[in-house]
């Protein structure tokens, strides 16, 4: 899928999703029993659907329906939990903990492999789920949950390989020993634009290092919340485990709020803004909780004069244009040095003018519509502020004249690096294009901005790309070297700095967030000699 989108932008150079509640319609309105997406029933999704999962389906809280950002039609129902299904979700949750935090690493690992097994079969009814619900287009659906097998794969190697430290002791006949032990009880909050990505990232790790998890998906994509959850209950109850060690709460804000305020919630995972993760981190703070926060990012694609030049034509493209703009990892801003603006200003715009823009499940689109109304009206906005703060709109800038959440993609030149709209993070597919003379004048301008999520910087000099990594280069927690701002593999940690919130999930170790450690102090001698020979006799 991934390499299919590639090879369409390729071509191409070389040539609201929203939720109502209590919605009255009649049967045949819902998309769910519409024969064209009989994936949905595949799935298990129907025109009602309880949001609530702790062992048991339910929810006694409002009932949404959900509308595919493409047409603005409704897919499906879903009845949110409310206070009362959280509260017995996480006890439930708790006494299930009691007992998987007990099972050998390996045995979980075990579970999780049948789970990306379960993913596996479901594949493409899943990506194209997220197509219908998120807007992304099929490839890239399809990639999400590919993302999440492939974090599946790693977990298993990993519950095999959980380990501590030996240390040598100052003191004769006693042994020092790192020991990591599960957390307890995990709640992840995830975003609309990777509702299955950023829970498998998450729930896999949780899931083998001995831990619980409760979900709440976001509140416009609740479907693939629920699909994702049935394959977990199938594959824990065919095991004989409580299925409540994997659970799921549907809802909005109010969900959140009594997520990240109880204290029996060891770890909250929050994936979104930057203004409500500072919320969620001082919250979760103050009771001495623990977070994980991967907020916003604002990020820069840096083109040096002696760049390969159609690389980095690809990459914009892609990192600018993909998911319509609505990744955290997109390119938000790219600076061209002096010498090749122009130039690549207009091969960019040829470029913009060629993407295939439609309905996601068709093939062929590489550009769907924004997820909601709501976005629209902040592509509206960003571009308006833009204007009016001196910049040009190269192509784009407008609503596209058609059902659905549709705008075009748009390219914003001749504006100040440091204008007030540039240095905001706006999640729309608008990308600002700016001139610098110099390498470093570049990396100042990469870090001027509140985010520190992803950077990347195109360039043949080995030289400038040890100056971009090093302590002067650039700030962010993802440092690319001539591929995009966005896609980034699992097998390192992912996460950025400053207000992205210095959080890391999937691969190197971020494993550890999910454990606690303690450092153990082990005398196998007759004697009780004192650290840092202090004598008390």
């Amino acid at each position: 899928g991934i390499l299919r989108v590639d090879l369409l932008m390729l071509r191409i150079l070389t040539s609201p999703f929203r939720f109502q509640h209590n919605s009255i319609r009649k049967f045949s309105d819902y998309l769910v029993n519409n024969s064209k997406y009989a994936f949905l029933q595949r799935l298990g999704i129907e025109e009602n659907n309880p949001g609530v999962f702790n062992g048991s389906w339910g929810g006694r809280g409002e009932k949404v329906t959900s509308y595919s950002p493409t047409s603005n039609e409704p897919i499906a129902q879903v009845t949110f939990g409310n206070k009362q299904d959280f509260n017995e979700t996480v006890e439930k949750s708790r006494r299930a903990w009691r007992d998987w935090c007990l099972i050998p690493g390996p045995k979980r690992g075990e579970v999780v492999r049948q789970v990306g097994e379960g993913l596996r079969e479901n594949l493409s009814d899943l990506g194209k789920l997220l197509s219908l619900e998120v807007g992304k287009i099929l490839p890239e659906g399809i990639g999400e949950v590919q993302e999440y097998i492939d974090m599946c794969d790693l977990a298993v190697g990993l519950s095999r390989m959980l380990g501590g430290s030996v240390m040598p002791s100052e003191r004769p006949g006693h042994m020092l020993i790192e020991n990591w032990n599960p957390l307890g009880l995990v709640g992840i909050i995830t975003a609309f634009n990777f509702p299955a990505a950023v829970f498998g990232w998450n729930h896999t790790l949780s899931m083998v290092c001995g831990n619980c998890t409760i979900l709440k998906g976001a509140p416009t994509a609740p479907l693939v919340s629920i699909a994702i959850t049935r394959i977990i209950q199938s594959v824990l109850e065919s095991n004989g485990y409580p299925a409540s060690i994997c659970s799921l709460v549907s809802g909005g804000a109010d969900i959140g709020q009594e997520m990240v305020n109880d204290r029996r919630i060891d770890l909250v995972s929050f994936t979104g803004s930057t203004e409500v993760g500072r919320q969620v981190g001082t919250t979760v703070q103050a009771r001495f909780g623990r977070h994980l926060l991967e907020l916003g990012g604002n990020n820069a694609l840096i083109v040096n004069e002696d760049a390969d030049l159609e690389m980095a034509l690809r990459s914009m493209l892609f990192a600018c244009v993909g998911t319509a703009g609505q990744r955290c990892t997109t390119t938000r801003r790219v600076l061209l040095h002096e010498s090749i603006h122009d130039d690549m200003v207009e091969r960019l715009v040829k470029a913009y003018q060629q993407v295939p823009i439609g309905d996601p499940l068709e093939e062929g689109v590489l550009y769907g519509p924004l997820h909601s109304d709501r976005a629209v009206k902040e592509y509206q906005t960003a571009v308006k502020h833009a204007i009016e703060q001196g910049g040009k709109v190269s192509y784009g800038g407008k609503k596209i004249n058609r059902s659905g959440n549709f705008v075009e993609p748009t390219l914003i030149t001749g504006i100040a690096h440091d204008a007030p709209i540039v240095l905001k993070e706006t999640f729309v597919p608008v990308t600002y294009v700016s001139k610098f003379s110099s390498l470093k004048e570049a990396i100042t301008w990469n870090n001027e901005v509140d985010q520190g999520l992803t950077s990347s910087l195109f360039t043949k000099n080995v030289g400038k790309v040890f100056e971009w990594l090093g302590p002067h280069g650039s700030d962010c927690g993802i440092v690319n070297v001539n591929i995009p701002t966005s896609g980034a593999e699992i097998g390192g940690a992912f996460g950025g700095n400053k207000a992205t919130g210095w959080g890391r999930e999937a691969g190197s170790d971020s494993w550890k967030q999910y454990m606690r450690r303690s450092t153990c102090t082990i005398n196998y001698s007759d004697e009780l000699p004192l650290a840092q020979g202090i004598k008390f006799e």
